[in-house]
Formats: structure tokens, sequence, C-alpha cells
């Protein structure tokens, strides 16, 4: 395990590769962290393919600095940048997990030149505001009287702030359009129940670039890490390579 020290003096949790370029930058999900099968299935591709590949943890997940609630989307979108910028050498394809997903597209507005394609696996751009409105009542009622709350969902306990969701809310990215006219591979699977299956459309309509691709997966769920899931990534690595080839 190696870590890297940020501007505020806290731990970042990564694993690197080193190898040739474009390098791969896998990015997890919400309350989960880069020892899933996908991020070992990638590694292994980058491995086999002789690339660089970075993986982490987000501050508040896995080995990196913090509690979970401490943190936001902004604080996460950081993360990522603090990646590209200090441990990435040379252009990269940034392969985002659910949050993930959402994360690679801001990263993709603040290092344009650095990033040459992605992959979004059930991407889960600007999911604050559906989470929001699965809150009971008395998880709203919490976060109005003392700004945070416990919440449960998909055996997961963990803490809200509502400092999460106006930081959420602040980079929302679905109602303004993304310049980036480079290949982007939205994979989803048709059985996702934790993000809706018209989101690569939506992310699609916001793209002003023509080389955006969905992939839909009949079986598949919000995880995608089945054999078959790890296969159709690994694929689309190699349709990605060959369009900035």
């Amino acid at each position: 395990m190696s870590y890297i020290i940020n501007k505020k003096k806290q731990k970042i949790a990564y694993k690197l590769l080193k190898g040739k370029t474009p390098g791969i930058v896998y990015i997890h999900g919400l309350n989960s962290d880069m020892e899933g099968l996908k991020a070992l299935s990638i590694e292994n591709y980058a491995k086999k393919n002789k690339l660089a590949f970075i993986r982490f943890d987000c501050r508040g997940h896995g080995n990196s600095f913090g509690e979970f609630h401490h943190f936001t989307i902004s604080d996460w979108k950081e993360d990522l940048i603090t990646i590209l910028d200090s441990l990435t050498d040379g252009p990269q394809i940034l392969v985002g997990s659910s949050m993930g997903g959402w994360l690679m597209f801001l990263a993709a507005r603040a290092r344009s030149k650095k990033i040459l394609g992605m992959i979004g696996l059930a991407a889960a751009s600007d999911f604050g505001n559906d989470l929001y409105k699965n809150l009971s009542k008395k998880n709203k009622r919490d976060l109005e009287v003392f700004g945070i709350t416990e919440y449960n969902s998909f055996g997961f306990k963990y803490k809200l702030t509502k400092k999460f969701f106006k930081e959420a809310e602040k980079n929302n990215i679905l109602k303004k359009s993304i310049r980036f006219n480079k290949p982007i591979l939205l994979i989803h699977g048709l059985n996702d129940d934790v993000v809706k299956t018209n989101m690569p459309k939506k992310i699609c309509d916001i793209i002003t670039g023509n080389k955006v691709q969905i992939l839909y997966l009949k079986s598949s769920d919000h995880r995608l890490s089945k054999t078959s899931d790890l296969i159709s990534i690994n694929n689309g690595l190699d349709s990605i390579r060959s369009m900035i080839a």
C-alpha cells in the first residue's frame, strides 16, 4: 500500500502499476474502495498490456484518511485531481464505477487535456438528487435539525450530512453541457436497481462530442462484477484504446 499526502496533510491510499501510456485510472463508487473485482480485473488487463494503472481510495473510504461522513463529492473530486496531477505521467483513460462515473466527468472538465477517453460503469451522475428523495421523513428532519442522519441502503449503514447534499447539488452535471470530443463508453446493466437505465442517455445528451457509445448488458445489475461483465469492461478498454491509437 502506498500513500500520497494532499495539501491538507491527509493520506490518500493508492496502488500504482508502472507501464506505457495511455495509462488507466480506476475510480471506485460510493462506500466502495479500490479492492473490488472490477478494479482488480482492470489491473490485470493493464499488466497484460503493459500499461500504467492506478487505483485509489477516496478519503473516507478504504485505507484513506478519515471517516465517510466528513467528506463530500467535492472532496472526492479533489482526490481524483490530486491523483491525476501527482501520480500520472502522460495521457490517461478514466474508468469510473457508479459515483466514480460522476467523478470522472468532473475531472474531464478540470483536466480535459490529460484525459484521452473514459468508461462509465453504471455511472451515477448527480445521484444526490435521487438519494435525497429516497430519504425517510425522519432522515430529512434529522438533516434539518442536526445536520446529519444515519442511512441504511443495500446492506450498508452510514451517515449522510446536510453538507453532503449541498455539495452534490453544486457538482451536478446533467443540466450543463460538457465539451469532450474524445471516446466515451457507458456500460450499464438492464437489471440495475440503483441507477436508472436511462442515465447513460442523459449523460450522452450533455456531451458535445460525437464519440459516445452506450453498451447495455441484458442480465447485469449495478455491480457489473460477473465474469461476463468483466470481459465486457476489458473489451471496452480495447475499443477505447483503438479509437485513440
